[in-house]
């Protein structure tokens, strides 16, 4: 073999399909930038029963509403940092919410499951865009990306318990 059809055969076998990962990972990079931070507006999130989810955030209008354990709705104002809402946002980019489908529910057979089934729904407000995923904690699908959804749920709600502490 010649020394010029070695490097053909490296560039063919090496140097090419690094190039054609490069462009695939960079073009998904690229179709998501819609999402950044500096575009961020909002981000809405409720949880409860998947009937009525009485426990919701919004980080626009600041309305905090939840269910104490006397079965009580509680109303307040809760503020979150800007540090806050960049953590936030950071961690939906490395869950990889982006990709997430908009609709994770399981199927609630009887009014006894839908008491233990909890739904989630969580969206993420930009000047052009908006992601937004419905989950229920029942959801069959891809473990992986149950996890990641569950994961991301309780970054908002660990988020949520801290800026409820300092105020």
């Amino acid at each position: 073999m010649s020394e010029r059809s070695k490097k053909i055969f490296l560039y063919i076998c090496i140097i090419v399909p690094f190039l054609g990962y490069c462009i695939f990972y960079y073009s998904n990079m690229i179709k998501n930038a819609p999402f950044r931070f500096s575009d961020f507006e909002s981000i809405e999130f409720s949880y409860g029963s998947p009937d009525n989810m009485l426990n919701s955030y919004n980080s626009k209008t600041q309305a905090y509403q939840f269910v104490n354990r006397r079965d009580s709705i509680i109303k307040s104002t809760l503020k979150l940092r800007k540090d806050d809402l960049l953590y936030l946002h950071r961690k939906a980019t490395e869950y990889g919410f982006w990709n997430f489908p908009e609709d994770m529910t399981g199927k609630v057979a009887t009014a006894d499951t839908a008491k233990q089934v909890v739904r989630f729904f969580l969206k993420l407000n930009y000047k052009e865009k908006s992601k937004q995923v419905l989950f229920d904690s029942n959801y069959q699908g891809d473990p992986k990306l149950i996890d990641a959804a569950k994961t991301m749920v309780g970054e908002v709600q660990r988020v949520l318990d801290d800026a409820e502490d300092r105020n």
